[in-house]
């Protein structure tokens, strides 16, 4: 009698010991699904910004600059400023601030250490974007600036214009898209929220702005056939 009632007991702890691995079996699987699922969600997450990034640029590759934004009347802009330039070759010691009299400025003082290799970038934000005192001394080196201010936010039609502006010139055009913050200094002119410049060289130096209200491939492409970097204070320099 003892002997079947030990029987049975053990039986009855096998049972229990084969459901609770069964239950450890189903628990194990139902981690591992949504384990995976948060993986899947994590790949897609990253893969389809990626993918439509490519698409994106490879888009942008067929697409002629000058139908980038608004066309070159609906630009806004003001005739081009020009005025005699100063400031070649005089280094002021970083981090000592340089209060530049113009919005944005297209010549002056500037910082030595001047930008080089990966600081380089097309497009700048404002979370990113170099001192101006260096700014400048890529100005010199022959890169047109092309400035926006606080108004153009991330995932507007303008900035996103000025995106693909930046994209399409590329780094070897010395072309460099950058943020004017109320923290720079003073504000465009009314209306105006864009502002390209340039500091032609190395005879007869001058400072060029042109100031526009919308973004527009067309005024970009004919202000940088107008000032080429070979048109600087030191052209072939970084």
């Amino acid at each position: 009698m003892a002997k079947s009632k030990n029987v049975e007991r053990k039986a009855k702890i096998e049972q229990l010991r084969r459901e609770q691995q069964r239950k450890e079996r189903r628990r194990s699987m139902a981690i591992l699904g949504a384990c995976g699922v948060v993986v899947v969600a994590l790949l897609a997450a990253a893969l389809i910004p990626y993918i439509n990034n490519l698409r994106e640029d490879d888009k942008l590759k067929s697409t002629a600059l000058n139908t980038l934004g608004v066309s070159e009347a609906s630009a806004g802009c003001s005739p081009v400023k020009k005025e005699t330039a100063d400031g070649s070759g005089q280094h002021v010691a970083p981090p000592t601030p340089i209060k530049y009299d113009s919005a944005p400025p297209a010549f002056g003082k500037h910082w030595g250490n001047f930008l080089t290799g990966s600081e380089i970038r097309p497009f700048y934000t404002v979370s990113d974007r170099p001192e101006i005192e260096r700014l400048v001394h890529s100005l010199e080196h022959g890169h047109t600036i092309i400035w926006y201010d606080d108004t153009i936010t991330k995932g507007s039609s303008d900035y996103k214009a000025l995106e693909q502006i930046a994209t399409k010139l590329g780094t070897d055009s010395y072309v460099m898209v950058a943020p004017w913050t109320t923290k720079d200094g003073a504000s465009f002119p009314s209306g105006k929220h864009i502002a390209f410049t340039h500091w032609t060289g190395p005879k007869k130096q001058q400072g060029i702005w042109e100031y526009c209200t919308k973004a527009s491939g067309p005024v970009a492409q004919t202000f940088t056939d107008d000032y080429p970097k070979e048109n600087s204070p030191e052209p072939g320099a970084a």
